[in-house]
């Protein structure tokens, strides 16, 4: 017996589940850093950590303002991320020179070779995922775009 409202999917329709770029960028994101996790974990590394180190090998000092922007994340949740890296001895952070109300975060000895262990962790995501890199490329450049076109949009602002 059917169960009052129970509706069945058709495979056109754009409420099913399989056709949401939402549900599809929830799982790939849960997949993907579930490939990453081992991978970090010789390096004493989560992957937000990971994240704020990339962007300190890009560039060291950096404002946590900086850092924040770059990660598109809030100064608040990225505080205790920088709390985690500077007592595993990563990065130092120091009142900024110029500005007595920033906090610069600079990278240490430790934090700078961690780069050449982290050399790894690219290709060894290409190779565990088993896609092409080409392919790779190609999602991150689509992903660009709809964060760029999200952010455009309104996302991650203060006030929806």
């Amino acid at each position: 017996m059917a169960r009052v409202g129970a509706v069945s999917a058709a495979p056109t329709d754009p409420l099913a589940l399989d056709r949401q770029v939402c549900f599809a960028l929830a799982v790939a994101n849960r997949a993907v850093l579930s490939v990453y996790r081992p991978l970090l974990e010789p390096l004493g590394l989560t992957h937000p950590q990971y994240l704020v180190m990339l962007a300190l090998w890009e560039r060291s000092p950096r404002a946590v303002k900086d850092i924040a922007g770059a990660l598109q994340l809030e100064s608040a949740t990225l505080s205790p991320l920088l709390k985690r890296l500077e007592s595993a001895g990563m990065v130092e952070r120091t009142r900024s020179r110029t500005d007595e109300r920033q906090l610069d975060v600079a990278l240490t000895a430790a934090g700078l070779a961690l780069r050449e262990r982290a050399l790894s962790i690219p290709p060894a995501v290409v190779e565990r995922l088993g896609v092409s890199l080409a392919e790779l490329e190609e999602l991150h450049s689509v992903l660009v775009r709809v964060n760029g076109a999200a952010l455009a949009a309104g996302a991650l602002s203060e006030t929806p």
